[in-house]
């Protein structure tokens, strides 16, 4: 039998972020907003103009653009039997950047459009990832284009782009 999977570190309740774990248990996607500026950031943190004073948990889009990508390949703990995961950059529509994974795309590239999913983890534990946007017609969201490239092989994709190795 192998050991319990280990949960991202910044899954620890506190109280910044217990309302953006609370919503993405409910399937929403939230920012940290500054009340004066309209500025989202990113972990939750104060807006560099205007400090924490006015920062307040807000709705999002959940749409971005993937920046980035890498594929790891290291197995860290034995639970991780999966397949190597992609830890993706992911600009969202209203500017900050986020790590996530990018899951139901047979190829990654970047400035592929993405939109939030919620997957459960765990007991009450529900992490955001992203997926390519699902449109009506098209390749049906897989975001393959056609070509029979997989993910992080670079098929398409600018020299060096999204595919370092660890």
């Amino acid at each position: 039998m192998s050991a319990p999977r280990p949960f991202p570190g910044d899954l620890a309740p506190d109280r910044v972020d217990e309302e953006f774990w609370r919503a993405c248990r409910e399937g929403r996607y939230l920012l940290f907003r500054c009340g004066r500026c309209d500025r989202a950031v990113w972990p939750a943190g104060g807006c560099p103009e205007h400090g924490m004073a006015d920062m307040e948990w807000c709705e999002a889009s959940g749409r971005g653009t993937l920046h980035t990508w890498t594929v790891v390949h290291q197995r860290y703990a034995t639970s991780f039997d999966d397949p190597p995961a992609n830890v993706a950059l992911v600009e969202l529509d209203e500017g900050p950047l986020v790590h996530t994974t990018v899951v139901d795309a047979d190829r990654l590239r970047i400035g592929m459009r993405l939109e939030v999913a919620f997957q459960e983890i765990g007991p009450d534990v529900v992490l955001p990832v992203f997926r390519p946007v699902r449109e009506v017609g098209g390749d049906g969201g897989t975001g393959d284009g056609g070509d029979g490239g997989g993910v992080g092989d670079g098929v398409g994709d600018p020299p060096g782009a999204g595919n370092l190795s660890t």
